[in-house]
C-alpha cells in the first residue's frame, strides 16, 4: 500500500456514496482526483447463470467509479456519462474478489475521459492481479451541481484524499 492509499480514516459509508454499488457489495478503498480504487466480492447477485461476474456489473462499476472520479476532479460539479466502452478479457468466478482502479486520461473544463481497469485479486500471498476488463468512460462535467447534493459533496470530501 502506498502512502497515498494509506488512510487513517475508516472506509467511506458506501450507502451514502453510491446506493447501487452498495447493493452489490462494492467498497471504495481510495477516492482522490487522480485515482479511485474499490473492491467487490463476486456474489450470486453479481453473476450470470454460469456463476461468472456479469459483464453489465463490470460496466456499471466502471461508469460509477469514473463518474465519482470526474465529480471530485471537477471540483464537485455535476457529471454525466456520455460514452462507455468496455472490453472483457477474462472472467471472475463466484466467490472471487475483484478490484477496480480508475485514473483520468484527460481532465478538461467540460469533458473528462477516464480509464477503469478491473482485475481479479489472487488470494494467495502473492496477491497478483489479473486483468478482467478495461473501460474508457467519457463524461461531461461543466454544470454546477444543484444545491440538493451539497450534503453528498461534503460526504465525499470527508473521505477523499484531496
Amino acid at each position: 500500500m502506498t502512502e497515498a492509499e494509506d488512510s487513517s480514516s475508516p472506509p467511506p459509508p458506501m450507502a451514502s456514496i453510491d446506493r447501487t454499488l452498495h447493493a452489490l457489495g462494492f467498497q471504495y478503498t481510495l477516492i482522490s482526483p487522480g485515482k479511485l480504487t474499490g473492491r467487490l466480492k463476486v456474489t450470486e447477485t453479481c453473476c450470470q447463470p454460469f456463476d461468472v461476474l456479469n459483464g453489465g456489473v463490470s460496466a456499471l462499476v466502471a461508469e460509477s467509479v469514473a463518474s465519482l472520479g470526474a465529480y471530485v476532479a471537477s471540483g464537485f460539479r455535476r457529471v454525466a456519462g456520455v460514452q462507455l466502452c468496455t472490453n472483457h478479457v477474462k472472467a471472475a468466478l463466484l466467490g472471487e474478489e475483484v478490484e477496480a482502479e480508475a485514473k483520468p486520461i484527460q481532465v478538461g473544463g467540460a469533458i473528462q475521459v477516464w480509464e477503469v481497469q478491473i482485475r481479479k485479486i489472487d488470494p494467495s500471498p502473492s496477491g497478483s492481479k489479473a486483468l478482467l476488463s478495461t473501460s474508457k468512460v467519457t463524461l461531461l462535467c461543466y454544470r454546477q451541481a444543484p444545491h440538493s447534493v451539497e450534503d453528498y459533496a461534503e460526504t465525499i470530501k470527508k473521505y477523499a484524499k484531496l
